[in-house]
């Protein structure tokens, strides 16, 4: 299970991202982080606006609720996602 951390107005957790994918899709976990393929290159921050989008989707909330926090430029990410719990989250998870 990976480690998700509540915030003062929500929930924070990793995120392991897998560029040019043939689709758009959360695959599990890894190493301790929620494992996301996209379809965007990593390319001026094409990849990053597609974790966002697709969260964003997958959760049913506004994109501007998620924010990377750290590793803009790296497969590994910190996400922040505010207005839900830690269940939310899991609930996505296959």
């Amino acid at each position: 299970m990976i480690t998700i951390k509540n915030s003062s107005d929500g929930i924070m957790f990793t995120l392991r991202v897998i560029p040019r994918s043939s689709r758009c899709e959360i695959t599990g976990i890894q190493n301790d982080a929620l494992k996301l393929k996209i379809t965007a290159p990593p390319v001026e921050g094409k990849a990053n606006e597609e974790c966002i989008r697709f969260l964003s989707d997958k959760l049913g909330i506004k994109k501007n609720r998620i924010t990377i926090k750290a590793g803009h430029k790296s497969k590994n990410k910190t996400i922040a996602i505010s207005g839900i719990t830690k269940e939310d989250l899991e609930s996505i998870i296959p």
